[in-house]
């Protein structure tokens, strides 16, 4: 008998897991909790955190001593590849940021967007991008596989009695995912040794989390309802989900009737967004940054942006990028970014305010450094309106055939469940 049902976000910038106990009711099926995922956090610092940042650091050989990178549970090859003198193994997680962000060109990032790019061949070893020859590679499936099985690890280390792989296991995707990049997420499950779980949409799961924190009093916050959208706004994509609301016998009855296309639009973005401000500073007049040294200040820009738009947020926040080999010290040169720019960038650039007819600007300069087909017109608000635009006739119906309710401005997103950026 399955012991745990247990959930798992593998997201763009952070892996999530959730779990509760099986056929759990009553009070007890409120009993959700955040699986705290124990991973290297400093060079011989193991720490259990509610966050895995999807991420991996390839380390040069002899850069960093194994002792420093030993983890609580024996069999540490279940979390990463085979490690030799020429290959060490890959760090995953928090040092895995830290690490990419001092040190260019060795982080593996946004996996998840290269398992959805159907133009490069995901299954072979292209990551990092654009780092030199001399640095391992691996393909979009193994990264993504690494950080599932770093997961299996650190849940058998916990609970031995009860491997993950015997569980009722739940894997979000976006809603937008095409059968190949399923496809590929079960591919990178199987390699993970986690081979019967299930699929689940991100927005439908952010619904459900909605309805259950709801189900109290579901018909009464449901009742002025007939739409609801549901926007999530990741690290790698923006995913849009439209879903009628109708009563039958009293109850609320939920039916899908609109899913956004793949859009490429996230928190990687934003990250990117304000790199190219600071490569404005720190580039030289006729040269711009390889994409080792951009991949390296993407990460300085997204620390950067955490605390720029946290609580008790700095004026500023000093962005330095390292320098390479022998100039690893002297080479180094620093901007300031202030937190007036980070708002007017992420805030007022990707969710500017627009009327309901305003729809995404087609512009060949969408950012495509890291080969990733981002979408041109950064404004999520945009793309919110033409997908309502795209759905007029199904939200009119919805909404009593009135033709007054064809417009995007009056098709109202009511409670709905739009989940925090992984």
């Amino acid at each position: 008998m399955k012991q745990y049902v247990v959930g798992i976000d593998l997201g763009t910038s952070n892996t999530v897991v959730a779990w509760a106990e099986a056929g759990a009711s009553g009070a007890a099926a409120g009993n959700i909790g955040v699986f705290e995922i124990e991973q290297l956090t400093g060079l011989g610092e193991v720490s259990a955190q509610p966050l895995l940042p999807s991420a991996r650091y390839h380390p040069a050989p002899g850069e960093l001593a194994a002792d420093a990178l030993r983890l609580p549970w024996r069999d540490a090859k279940a979390s990463s590849a085979t490690s030799t003198a020429d290959t060490p193994a890959p760090v995953i997680g928090k040092l895995a940021r830290t690490l990419g962000a001092q040190v260019p060109g060795r982080l593996v990032a946004s996996a998840k967007s290269w398992l959805s790019h159907a133009s490069v061949d995901r299954l072979a070893p292209i990551l990092p991008w654009g780092a030199p020859d001399d640095v391992a590679k691996v393909s979009p499936v193994d990264a993504s596989a690494s950080y599932l099985a770093h997961v299996r690890a650190a849940w058998h280390h916990r609970f031995p009695h009860a491997p993950l792989e015997h569980q009722d296991v739940v894997l979000t995707v976006p809603a937008s995912f095409d059968d190949g990049a399923r496809a590929l997420t079960l591919e990178a499950a199987r390699r993970a040794q986690l081979p019967t779980l299930r699929l689940l949409e991100e927005p439908q799961a952010a619904f459900y989390d909605w309805l259950f924190h709801h189900r109290d009093a579901l018909q009464a916050e449901l009742a002025q309802t007939r739409l609801v959208l549901v926007c999530d706004v990741g690290g790698g994509t923006t995913d849009l989900t439209l879903i009628k609301v109708h009563f039958e016998d009293g109850e609320p009855q939920l039916t899908r009737i609109g899913v956004g296309n793949h859009l490429m639009l996230g928190g990687d973005n934003m990250d990117l967004a304000l790199a190219h401000l600071a490569e404005s500073r720190l580039a030289t007049q006729d040269a711009r940054l390889s994409a080792a040294s951009l991949s390296q200040l993407v990460e300085r820009c997204r620390v950067a942006k955490e605390q720029l738009l946290g609580d008790a947020a700095p004026e500023s926040v000093r962005i330095t990028l390292l320098g390479a080999g022998a100039r690893l010290i002297g080479g180094a040169r620093s901007t300031q970014l202030g937190r007036d720019e980070a708002e007017r960038i992420v805030v007022d650039g990707f969710f500017p305010a627009v009327g309901p007819r305003d729809l995404p600007r087609r512009s060949r300069a969408a950012i495509v450094e890291f080969g990733l087909p981002y979408a041109a017109d950064a404004g999520i608000t945009r793309h919110i309106a033409a997908f309502l635009q795209r759905f007029a006739a199904q939200s009119r119906e919805a909404l009593g055939g009135s033709a007054d309710h064809a417009d995007a401005d009056s098709v109202s997103n009511g409670d709905s469940a739009a989940p925090p950026m992984p």
